[in-house]
């Protein structure tokens, strides 16, 4: 059975993201083996302190998420962006969990990375408050930094993007068809997997 790990990386309690979330987790459980994490419950100091110059201890809910990350097969992470980036909490998970050694590792005077994290995939479901016609264009900056220069770089291959907008102008029938959406993506994906 197919093990995903669920971020959801909005660091509100109450959120849309939190919904697209449950419905992707419904849709992937029928097939899947589920870890899910919501950043609003994770207690972390989000700066990394001293780069890799020193070795940082992790908090307990930071050492859970590395297992997990290590542990799944497929990743599935649900953000807004917020002024053309990720929300920072969000960005300091990464920055405290995707360490060397753990996620890639450098060779000798090789500047190419060693992918630790080759051959699991990843779908982000990213959220914007961004007319739909402007919806890639504000996404461009976060998939450069989130799928090229964070998964990409530790081998992770993202095989879906879903870009959802406008939340702020949408009704409850527009958020009803993207949840729906989003768990129907969530169980046709699992179910081709396992």
């Amino acid at each position: 059975m197919m093990k995903t790990l669920l971020i959801n990386a909005n660091p509100k309690v109450h959120s849309f993201s939190f919904e697209l979330a449950n419905a992707y987790e419904t849709g992937a459980i029928q097939n899947s083996q589920v870890r899910r994490f919501n950043l609003s419950d994770m207690a972390f100091n989000p700066s990394l302190d001293t780069g890799y110059d020193a070795i940082q201890p992790l908090e307990p809910c930071l050492k859970e998420f590395q297992e997990a990350v290590l542990w799944a097969d497929h990743l599935v992470i649900v953000s807004p962006i917020w002024w053309g980036g990720l929300p920072a909490k969000f960005k300091g998970l990464l920055d405290r969990t995707f360490l060397p050694g753990v996620t890639f590792k450098f060779e000798e005077d090789n500047p190419e990375p060693v992918p630790l994290l080759a051959g699991k995939t990843a779908h982000l479901v990213l959220t914007m408050d961004a007319p739909e016609n402007l919806l890639k264009f504000q996404a461009a900056p976060v998939l450069e930094q989130l799928d090229r220069f964070t998964l990409k770089f530790c081998g992770v291959n993202t095989i879906q993007s879903t870009l959802l907008g406008s939340v702020i102008m949408s009704d409850e029938t527009q958020r009803q068809t993207w949840l729906d959406q989003l768990m129907l993506e969530a169980s046709s994906w699992q179910s081709k997997i396992t």
